[in-house]
């Protein structure tokens, strides 16, 4: 399973520099592992999840439970 970060990103009108801004987190850094590939072993990490909750004015709970309901897919699925 994977998460589909760019599309979690664009139904919350979302850019990797709005969550860098809001965030304090460096652009740089969220623009690699937001467009990383991701595998078993490199999920989102807490500080991804962080930055995104931080951007809406969430908790981190909120935009994990809104990830894994709406945003995983299968790896096969591209």
């Amino acid at each position: 399973m994977k998460i589909d970060i760019k599309a979690y990103l664009g139904a919350n009108q979302l850019t990797i520099y709005r969550v860098s801004k809001e965030s304090g987190y460096g652009y740089t850094t969220l623009h690699k592992s937001f467009n990383k590939q991701q595998s078993s072993a490199t999920s989102l990490n807490l500080r991804d999840l962080d930055a995104l909750a931080q951007a809406q004015h969430k908790r981190m709970w909120e935009v994990l439970r809104e990830l894994e309901e709406h945003y995983l897919r299968d790896d096969d699925e591209g």
